[in-house]
């Protein structure tokens, strides 16, 4: 499988070219790519490129293959190699880049790899950059490489995830010396990726002492599946009770996702990650803003308003949700699914940043995880999707949806999402990568979330039954 997005390229390895991620398509979505910064910022530009990688096993060889690519072209690139999405995005900054590339397919499976493609500010390219891009590598024909004078130069950089960590350990928000007064146990799961490397060197920045590592080999052979969801964490879940932690810390592949698990081996929640490092920002900045995504929890609004501030919503996207945030300067955002973006850092979800400001504040705090997360309001997600086929109307659906429910205030920014009450919502809406419609309900209880999840539905099918009886 190949899906081509205004955030990059991801597929699956092997197989026919076109079809899926293959050394062919590798090669014309970053001659793509260089293309588009030589437009940007014209031919006698020198552009330099930031690049790095998770572990997944056909990393290596993506990875030379981009970094290759893009000497030919003439650019520069700063080779970080085993990096995570945020220290590539931060190092863009810091080098000054022309823009980025994080070989990483994030939480799919071992099989699939990506190329995510940033901007000169480390961020994830708009909707108008993203489909130059997409243009460019649907017409490529024939394109001028760099004569032997003009070849870029590989510039290697080993120091970039510790560069990252400084930064974090610079923000103010961030208790060093509470951190090591509190003794914390703390169990690791990488699964088997580049957290592996930067969140026990990150810890042990933060004065952490007694650190349990599984799954933190980087060898890209992941031990369960990498999204960091409760029913993939059933390992470190068991290894925080048997080494009676108190805290353990799941990560995806490239780092930007976090999750946790309580003292006593339950799931904090990964909409609640973003939560809790919210509540600890907004404590001591009254009255600021906050962004998350369109299918993330009312937690999170509920927590700004407690703090005297305005809560915003999102399309869903990494790129929405930055945008968002810089339109009413939050001072804190994110996405639901573990993503957590501190602009003071950086505008990028930073799974280590949101590792040290929890801890900083489970260390202030002075409570034990469980009782950290049940001071927060209880909402349930119900996380589902729906397959369509290709001759399917995603528009017509959310039309005939939108017609079933119009006594209800709805959001059509992204989609289609529905106001049930003040405490209940569902959220429709294609998915960028998969061709799929997802569906997403939210309730105080996990039951009332599952039964409005699952009369979406049943109103989807129908129409879509509706709509093949017609056609026959």
């Amino acid at each position: 499988m190949l899906i081509k997005s205004i955030s990059g390229i991801r597929g699956t390895i092997g197989g026919k070219s076109t079809e899926n991620f293959t050394p062919i398509d590798i090669v014309k979505f970053s001659v793509a790519y260089a293309k588009w910064l030589q437009n940007i910022y014209g031919p006698t530009k020198k552009l330099k490129v930031v690049i790095g990688r998770d572990a997944r096993i056909s990393g290596y060889s993506v990875h030379q293959m981009v970094i290759n690519t893009l000497v030919f072209c003439g650019i520069d690139v700063i080779d970080l190699d085993l990096s995570t999405t945020p220290t590539v995005e931060m190092m863009v900054i810091e080098h000054h880049a022309s823009g980025g590339i994080i070989i990483t397919a994030s939480h799919n499976p071992m099989q699939w790899n990506a190329l995510k493609l940033l901007n000169n500010e480390g961020e994830f390219l708009s909707d108008e950059h993203g489909k130059q891009v997409l243009e460019y590598a649907e017409n490529i024909r024939t394109y001028t490489f760099a004569d032997i004078q003009k070849l870029g130069n590989i510039i290697p950089n080993t120091s970039a995830i510790d560069k990252h960590i400084e930064k974090i350990l610079s923000l103010k928000y961030i208790d060093v010396t509470a951190i090591k007064k509190a003794k914390f146990k703390i169990v690791v799961d990488a699964v088997n990726s580049t957290g592996g490397i930067a969140v026990p060197k990150l810890l042990k920045k933060l004065g952490i002492q007694e650190i349990i590592e599984i799954h933190c080999e980087p060898t890209g052979r992941f031990a369960h599946h990498p999204e960091p969801l409760p029913e993939n964490l059933l390992d470190l879940s068991t290894a925080v009770k048997k080494h009676q932690a108190h805290l353990g810390i799941s990560v995806d592949p490239d780092v930007d996702r976090l999750a946790m698990i309580c003292e006593d081996g339950e799931p904090f929640g990964e909409e609640y990650s973003l939560v809790a490092v919210a509540d600890y920002i907004l404590q001591q900045n009254k009255g600021r803003n906050t962004v998350s995504n369109l299918s993330s929890t009312q937690a999170l609004k509920d927590i700004t308003l407690k703090h005297k501030g305005q809560y915003y919503a999102a399309a869903v996207g990494e790129v929405n949700v930055v945008k968002k945030m810089k339109e009413v300067n939050a001072i804190i955002g994110g996405e639901g699914n573990g993503g957590i973006i501190v602009p003071e850092l950086h505008y990028g979800r930073d799974a280590l940043a949101g590792i040290a400001l929890f801890i900083s504040y489970l260390a202030q705090s002075k409570k034990t995880v469980s009782i950290l997360r049940d001071s927060y309001p209880y909402y349930h997600i119900s996380k589902n999707k729906v397959e369509i086929s290709v001759n399917i109307d995603v528009k017509e659906i959310i039309e005939n949806i939108k017609l079933r429910y119009k006594k209800y205030p709805v959001n059509t920014e992204d989609g289609l999402k529905i106001e049930l009450n003040e405490k209940e919502w569902v959220h429709l809406r294609q998915s960028n990568t998969e061709p799929i419609i997802r569906i997403y309900a939210e309730s105080q209880t996990q039951t009332t979330a599952d039964n409005i999840a699952k009369k979406m539905i049943t109103d989807i099918k129908e129409f879509i039954k509706d709509k093949q009886n017609a056609l026959l």
